[in-house]
């Protein structure tokens, strides 16, 4: 019986640093997030509303578990790169970039930590990817305007309603971004 009572007490002995081990706190995550608009904006508002809302959604919870540092450059020129480099500065484990000019001025700051961006329309023509399959380096992201996607558009446009012989996609007409991945935004 002494002998399996050493057995247990020297088994509990080893297994006591993964108990403890098991018991500390997760490690909080950090995320910076550099935006286009104002920070008081209606629109920009319910953007950080729901990105919140989705990250709970994977059990990512603000102050729990996450640390969210939001950036605004109110479409500042300036103001991307100077938030680029703050946002570097606190070495989060990824960025998310909404636009273009996010992810320019991030790029510039950083090849290692990983860029998420939105709301580009050519990642690929604006040279912060090498393909959509593979973006490669440290920039990734979605992409709601790829030129070949517009082909197959309309041709599911054309299939849903055959009657159609000419389409048009809405744009601001200052909006660069809109027009770097089609061939013409002239007229």
């Amino acid at each position: 019986m002494k002998r399996r009572g050493f057995i247990a007490v020297t088994a509990g002995m080893a297994a006591w640093p993964l108990a403890g081990h098991a018991q500390q706190a997760e490690r909080l995550r950090r995320v910076g997030v550099l935006m286009p608009y104002a920070e008081n904006d209606p629109i920009t508002r319910a953007f950080v509303t729901a990105f919140a809302q989705a990250l709970e959604r994977f059990a990512w919870v603000e102050g729990k578990n996450i640390r969210i540092d939001y950036r605004f450059a109110s479409g500042d020129p300036a103001l991307f790169k100077t938030y680029a480099a703050e946002l570097v500065g606190l070495s989060p484990d990824a960025i998310l970039a909404s636009s273009p000019p996010a992810v320019a001025a991030l790029r510039e700051q950083t090849r290692t930590i990983p860029i998420v961006f939105v709301l580009v329309v050519d990642p690929v023509g604006l040279g912060f990817a090498q393909s959509l399959a593979r973006p490669g380096g440290n920039i990734t992201g979605f992409s709601g305007y790829d030129a070949p996607m517009m082909g197959k558009w309309l041709q599911l446009l054309k299939k849903v309603a055959p009657r159609v012989s000419r389409g048009r996609r809405p744009f601001a007409r200052d909006d660069s971004e809109a027009c770097s991945g089609t061939r013409r935004c002239d007229d």
